[in-house]
């Protein structure tokens, strides 16, 4: 009988484990959730050595501010920017509902801006409804932290990511390296 007793209990384990494999696999996830933090940190710092700038790192702090800004814009998706007061830069992205859309992705768009950006004379040929600031955020050799996080936006509304820099770059008037 003991040993019968051992088994059920062993079982029961069992079937517990997949239940909590099964809900973690039927939670809702944020887009950030395919990407880790060091994949995007690792994109940011490929572009900024490609120019001669030192690397990002993540910091907790700057994330929690990018969670909270891309949970506020979770209802509408609307691509506008925060107002962090001057604490941090921006870079913002959207992607189309229904798209597998992740930090990545949004790094990979921002440096893609790269081919439009002079450095020489610190300018931006980029066309109508393009620009280079993304980019030279990316790149912007005083910023050395970075957070990002992203939402699935409610009502099939797309997917939301930012990445948020301390120091902000960006700075008028300044080249970013």
């Amino acid at each position: 009988m003991a040993g019968s007793s051992s088994c059920r209990v062993a079982w029961w384990m069992s079937v517990a484990a997949m239940l909590a494999v099964a809900l973690v696999a039927m939670a809702p996830t944020a887009c950030m959730a395919q990407n880790t933090q060091q994949d995007v940190v690792d994109l940011h710092n490929a572009a900024r050595s490609d120019v001669g700038v030192g690397p990002v790192t993540w910091n907790d702090t700057v994330a929690a501010y990018a969670e909270a800004y891309a949970e506020k814009r979770r209802g509408d998706c609307l691509l506008q920017h925060s107002d962090s007061s001057g604490l941090y830069g921006e870079n913002l992205f959207l992607g189309s509902a229904g798209g597998n859309w992740t930090g990545s992705d949004a790094v990979a768009l921002w440096v893609a801006e790269k081919q439009w950006y002079d450095h020489a004379s610190n300018s931006c040929s980029a066309p109508a409804g393009s620009s280079c600031g993304h980019y030279t955020q990316v790149v912007w050799s005083n910023s050395t932290e970075i957070g990002c996080a992203g939402v699935v936006c409610d009502n099939n509304l797309g997917v939301f990511i930012t990445c948020n820099y301390s120091p902000p770059g960006n700075v008028d008037g300044e080249s970013p390296y």
